[in-house]
C-alpha cells in the first residue's frame, strides 16, 4: 500500500512555498508561470493513455495533481481559497450535475435525459451571473485551449443554435475555396494575408473534423507519430551506411521515406 497521502503532498507543497527555508525556484512562482506547467502535464497524460502505458499514467497523473495542489497553495497564500474549496467544489458540482444518480427519487426514474448537461450548465451560468450582461454563446469557451480543439468547441456551440451546415458536402467545398485563396495571396506574395488565409483553412479542417466526429488533435498527434516512426526509419536505414541525413540528399531520402511507408502493414494511411 502506498504511504503517502493527498494531505502529505499538500505539506509538502506548503513546504517549498515557505519563505526563508522554502525552495527559491518555488518561491518565485506565480499562477502565470505554473500554467503553462500544467497545459504540458495534461497533454502528457493524454499521451501516456494513447500509448496504454498505464506506469507511465500513474506518473503523469501525479504530475497533474501536483498542479492542482501547486495552484490551489498559491491561492490560499492570497487567501482566495485552498485545495478543500476545491475539493467541495467540484464534489458539489458532480453531484448537482448528475440527478439521475444522486436526485431523489423522482430524478433517478427520469434517468439522463439528452441534453440534460447542457440545461444544468446553463442554469449554473444563469444563476451565477444574474443582474450582470448576458454573455454570448460562445463567451464561455476558453482563450487559452489549443487552437484546433478551440475551432471544435466554437463551432459546435454555434452549432447548437443552428449555426451549421447540413453535412459534409458544403464544409469540403469551403476546404477548397479557402485553399484557393490562400494559393492566390501565396501567389500575390503577401504573407500577412496568406497567413490569415491559412488560419482560415485550419478553422474549416477542424470543422470537417467536427463533421467526421474526428478529434483533430487526436488525428495530428497520430500524424506526427507516423513521422516520427519514418523519419526514424530513414535515420536508421542512413546509419548503418555510416551516414546522418544531413549527408544524404531530398531525393534519397524520399526513396527511403518510400520503403519505409511499405514496410508497415498493409491498410496504413499516407
Amino acid at each position: 500500500m502506498p504511504g503517502n497521502t493527498l494531505d502529505d503532498l499538500v505539506t509538502v507543497m506548503a513546504a517549498l512555498r515557505t519563505p526563508v527555508t522554502g525552495c527559491p525556484w518555488d518561491l518565485e512562482q506565480t499562477f502565470a508561470t505554473i500554467a503553462p506547467y500544467t497545459i504540458e502535464e495534461a497533454y502528457e497524460v493524454a499521451d501516456a493513455i494513447q500509448r496504454e502505458d498505464m506506469p507511465h499514467l500513474k506518473e503523469e497523473l501525479g504530475d497533474l495533481l501536483l498542479q492542482v495542489v501547486y495552484h490551489s497553495q498559491l491561492a490560499q497564500e492570497q487567501g482566495a481559497f485552498a485545495l478543500p474549496d476545491v475539493i467541495d467544489g467540484i464534489t458539489r458540482k458532480m453531484i448537482r450535475r448528475h440527478p439521475h444518480v444522486f436526485g431523489d427519487e423522482a430524478a433517478r426514474s427520469a434517468g439522463a435525459a439528452k441534453g440534460f448537461w447542457e440545461k444544468i450548465k446553463a442554469g449554473e451560468k444563469s444563476a451565477a451571473g444574474s443582474g450582470q450582461q448576458a454573455a454570448g454563446i460562445l463567451a464561455d469557451v476558453p482563450v487559452g485551449m489549443p487552437g484546433l480543439t478551440r475551432a471544435i468547441k466554437l463551432q459546435g456551440k454555434a452549432a447548437k443554435v443552428g449555426f451549421d451546415w447540413p453535412d459534409l458536402g458544403p464544409v469540403i467545398a469551403k476546404v477548397e475555396e479557402e485553399l484557393a485563396e490562400l494559393k492566390a495571396e501565396i501567389a500575390a506574395g503577401d504573407k500577412a494575408k496568406a497567413a490569415a488565409e491559412f488560419g482560415d483553412l485550419l478553422f474549416v479542417m477542424a470543422n470537417v473534423a467536427r463533421h467526421l466526429e474526428v478529434d483533430p488533435e487526436d488525428a495530428l498527434r497520430a500524424a506526427n507519430a507516423k513521422f516520427t516512426r519514418r523519419f526514424g526509419r530513414i535515420e536508421e536505414k542512413l546509419a548503418a551506411s555510416g551516414r546522418t541525413p544531413a549527408q544524404s540528399n531530398l531525393a534519397e531520402m524520399d526513396r527511403m521515406w518510400d520503403e519505409a511507408k511499405a514496410e508497415e502493414r498493409p491498410g496504413t494511411a499516407d
